[in-house]
């Protein structure tokens, strides 16, 4: 079995802010990826300037970026996954 795209969705919002998830099935679970999942959710400005970005690569595990700031990142499902992702992109484009 290969790595499976699961899901993909861009959106472009009306100041041409981009909001991309793709999220991938591994073959198996493994120590680093308990969850069996590869994951990049991403929200950046037109000039590309990256806002938020959530992903888990290799080496660092589950990791968000707000900003010039990392952090690790609990992963506790999918839909909270996503569900924090938003929020995040909802204060950024608020402040």
């Amino acid at each position: 079995m290969h790595v499976r795209l699961i899901y993909r969705e861009k959106f472009i919002y009306s100041d041409r802010a981009i909001r991309e998830m793709v999220l991938w099935q591994l073959p198996e679970k493994t120590t680093e990826n308990p969850h069996g999942l590869k994951y990049r959710l991403y929200y950046g400005l037109a000039d590309g300037t990256c806002v938020v970005r959530y992903d888990n690569e290799t080496g660092k595990g589950d990791h968000r970026h707000r900003g010039d700031q990392e952090e690790q990142y609990r992963f506790k499902d999918v839909e909270t996954l996503v569900a924090d992702f938003l929020e995040d992109i909802e204060k950024a484009r608020r402040a």
